[in-house]
């Protein structure tokens, strides 16, 4: 293919890549979005592979074939519960990729035909590889950390010493003094020393952030992969993978400020890695106040009787797969004239769109799904909610405790309902790991058992 081709290859791609975006930002248009997204990829990637330069395709065959096989694996086998942390480690291998594209570079400038007509590396090429492989590192060891906290290998509470902030504060001045010295003067001790410094703060960066606030750790971490993979396509001269990388990019930073004004943080405090933190107040412990439980029986009752009802989905459904059964039992409401609706939180789950997500998988009518600004004022007038795992999300904590670690959080108004059904194995407390006063409010009847259990039972009351 020849060089123009190519360039025309990449323009429709990264046309394609906009209009994925485009359609991914409406839940009506997500799956054309979807298809576009692919189709962009897969024309890059084509344009890319029968490119005459390339002299052999053995290692290129044997990537494809091992890549998509696992690719391919994990798609097949993973839960949607799951997805928040398959995200993180898909962002890791961006990360490392962009870290290995610069040490090629750098190792066989000549290859990349990023020398000058001196023999040494072009300026722009040394900033090029240096930013690359600090974000790339920087992305990696942060979403393996993620990964970690999310699939809980790890302790999901926030990792604060002494001093933290002034150590990340030094380290990153040493990085960008190191990547100065190696802009002016190539040297392979400095590249090597940032770059591990790099892999260093990428750690510290996210250990103090707790697991309340994941959902926002994970599309910062979306875009820093996509800077780090405009970084590499910079170094390898591919405009397909700029525009790719800026766009993933630039809306991972656009969803986190999303996320941020959601959950009540500061945007910047989050770049710095001080978001997330637990307050300095003392925990409140488990509270012994008596509960009000329920059976499948007394919340089919309040159901039958109800002319509103709001559902709120979170983590607990998706790790259940309670939105089949959920919909069938809304299905059943509203067959009965009962009014039916589904609130989602921002960040409902442990990744933005989670629950918007699974509700569409239930084929659940995007009228019916409203969003937190949206749905709160009509909480006051709503009969019955039904919350399913929303543990964080629905604490009134984050009005009425300033020492809470969620106060200032907006959260969705469900205590203000006539009636709540709280859907929950236990009184266990949130991925904030705080107390939730909801469980213990006179209009809260809990329901001790599976979601879908729960839900199943519900439905065959119904």
């Amino acid at each position: 293919m020849s060089a123009n081709l190519t360039a025309l290859a990449y323009l429709v791609a990264s046309v394609l890549f906009v209009l994925a975006l485009r359609g991914l930002s409406s839940p009506t248009a997500a799956r054309r979005g979807n298809m576009m997204g692919i189709a962009g990829m897969a024309i890059a990637v084509i344009a890319t592979v029968v490119n005459p330069q390339i002299v052999s395709y053995e290692w290129i065959v044997a990537a494809i074939v091992v890549g998509g096989a696992i690719g391919t694996f994990i798609a097949r086998k993973i839960e949607m519960s799951a997805m928040p942390q398959l995200v993180a480690g898909f962002h890791s291998l961006v990360g490392l990729a962009a870290v290995f594209v610069a040490a090629a570079a750098f190792n066989a400038p000549e290859s990349f035909g990023i020398l000058d007509e001196a023999g040494a590396i072009r300026l722009a090429s040394r900033i090029e590889m240096a930013l690359g492989a600090v974000i790339g590192a920087i992305t990696f060891s942060g979403s393996i950390v993620a990964f970690a906290k999310l699939q809980e290998l790890v302790s999901g509470n926030p990792v604060q010493f002494k001093g933290q902030h002034l150590l990340n504060l030094a380290i990153g001045v040493v990085i960008v003094v190191l990547v100065a010295m190696f802009t002016n003067e190539p040297v392979a001790q400095w590249f090597a020393l940032f770059t591990v410094l790099a892999f260093v703060i990428g750690v510290l960066l996210i250990i103090p952030i707790g697991g309340a606030d994941m959902p926002v750790v994970i599309s910062m971490l979306n875009s820093y992969s996509g800077w780090a993979a405009a970084g590499i396509g910079f170094t390898l001269h591919n405009s397909a993978l700029i525009v790719t990388g800026a766009l993933v990019g630039s809306s991972g930073a656009i969803l986190s400020y999303i996320m941020c004004r959601a959950m009540n943080r500061s945007f910047v405090s989050v770049i710095l890695g001080g978001f997330g933190a637990e307050s300095d107040g003392p925990k409140k412990a488990k509270s012994d106040k008596p509960v009000k439980a329920g059976s499948s029986e007394d919340a089919a009752f309040l159901l039958k009787n109800a002319g509103s009802v709001i559902i709120v989905p979170g983590y607990g459904m998706a790790v259940a797969q309670a939105q089949h059964v959920l919909a069938e039992a809304a299905h059943k409401l509203k067959a009965q004239g009962v009014r039916v609706r589904y609130a989602i939180h921002p960040v409902a789950g442990r990744m933005p769109g989670h629950m918007n997500v699974l509700l569409a998988e239930a084929n659940v009518p995007y009228e019916d799904v409203q969003e937190l600004e949206e749905i709160n004022p009509d909480f006051s007038n709503t009969d019955v909610v039904i919350v399913i795992g929303a543990n964080d999300v629905t604490n009134p904590a984050a009005r009425s405790d300033p020492k809470s670690p969620i106060f200032g959080m907006p959260i969705l108004d469900v205590d203000k309902a006539k009636t709540v059904l709280f859907i929950k194995r236990s009184l266990a407390p949130g991925y904030a790991g705080i107390d939730n006063e909801l469980f213990y409010a006179p209009n809260t009847m809990m329901l001790f058992a599976d979601a879908k259990k729960m839900m199943q039972d519900i439905a065959k009351e119904l």
